[in-house]
């Protein structure tokens, strides 16, 4: 049977950009205000002023260099993993695993930084070191994407499976062959650093922050890119909102789903070298502690839009920043119900927003 090939998306009329922004920017928006409404009953709940809560934590965020630089470094972790899981939900895989997958990259990122002799110029070395972080990520994230496509495998089970071992793997291999005494970490790496914030701005000294954040931002245009602008990227949207009606258009769901996986892992794995190569110079065992997980949030609010993601994860990592901040007034556990309404209401605005926009624009008609 002959098959004709999806053609490339093409500019849409004004009013179509319109509708699109208004059903992507609008949600966020509404569960921002919804969560804040219900922060607020919360915080007066504990007899506290949300005014001053919102204060001190903006004042331990955004008010000093220090918590400014520690909700950067904490943005670029989010930032890869939350595009690492918009890009399978783009294609109707949900990725569950960006956290071994994050850890992967970061330990290959570190092999590669330990073999490189110290003489080799950075100029080399770090793309070496990101290239395997890629690579590390992508070989985890192929493994779902090819038993999905071949046997039928239900990625969310095999990617929180593939969590569970990846991890138990890499902690073993660390423990028993490359782990420096009485730690649980590698040695430093020879050669790879990234350089930090601070280095080029005193006033960021002490916080975590690096260039990995270029990085990230890279990511996100990168990823924009791939999915709006190539050929590539309209058929792994196509599969993603119709399968069925792809695979009549000629495009192989399963293909597309193993390289989405694929490239889903690579973004997850690159963003191991914030800590690596970034932050600490080493892999060490737990560092990508639930950062997955909040990938998954971090995707939703941003409504699996690269630009979305990027400001989604710069809400998170001011929320767990301040959350270190607001501590004297109210629980910091608070800040993890905020994240938590912040989803619910999401899920809760995206359909109602919908609705009501449809009804606006059935009158203006």
């Amino acid at each position: 049977m002959t098959t004709t090939a999806l053609p490339a998306s093409e500019p849409r009329p004004r009013g179509a950009v319109r509708a699109a922004l208004e059903e992507t920017l609008l949600p966020p928006v509404v569960a921002l205000l919804i969560a804040l409404v219900i922060g607020d009953l919360l915080i007066l709940a504990f007899g506290q002023s949300p005014a001053a809560v919102y204060r001190l934590l903006l004042e331990g965020t955004w008010g000093n260099a220090y918590g400014l630089g520690q909700v950067l470094y904490k943005t670029t972790t989010l930032t890869f993993t939350g595009l690492a899981v918009a890009i399978g939900l783009r294609a109707g895989v949900f990725n569950i695993g960006a956290e071994s997958q994050l850890a992967a990259g970061g330990c290959a990122a570190a092999l590669v930084g330990l073999a490189l002799p110290a003489g080799v110029p950075g100029l080399l070395a770090v793309p070496l070191c990101i290239a395997a972080a890629a690579l590390g990520g992508g070989a985890v994230g192929a493994v779902p994407g090819v038993l999905k496509a071949k046997f039928g495998a239900h990625e969310v089970i095999v990617t929180i499976m593939l969590n569970f071992v990846v991890l138990a793997l890499l902690n073993w291999f660390v423990a028993s062959k490359l782990h420096v005494p009485e730690t649980l970490h590698t040695p430093e790496i020879h050669t790879g650093a990234v350089p930090r914030l601070s280095d080029a701005a005193a006033a960021f000294h002490g916080s975590a922050a690096n260039a990995t954040l270029a990085v990230a931002l890279l990511a996100a245009v990168a990823m924009g890119f791939y999915l709006f602008r190539t050929r590539r990227g309209y058929e792994l949207r196509a599969v993603g909102l119709q399968p069925d009606a792809a695979e009549y258009g000629g495009v192989s769901a399963g293909g597309v789903w193993i390289r989405a996986l694929m490239l889903s892992g690579a973004i997850a794995g690159v963003g191991g070298i914030n800590y690596v190569l970034g932050y600490k110079h080493y892999y060490e065992e737990g560092f990508a502690g639930g950062a997955g997980f909040l990938g998954i949030a971090v995707a939703l609010v941003g409504r699996n839009h690269p630009g979305g993601v990027v400001l989604a994860a710069l809400l998170f990592a001011t929320l767990s920043q301040g959350g270190l901040a607001i501590h004297a007034l109210v629980p910091k556990q608070m800040v993890e119900v905020f994240q938590a309404v912040v989803i619910l209401a999401v899920a809760v605005s995206v359909p109602e927003v919908r609705r009501v926009l449809l009804s606006a624009r059935r009158v203006q008609a």
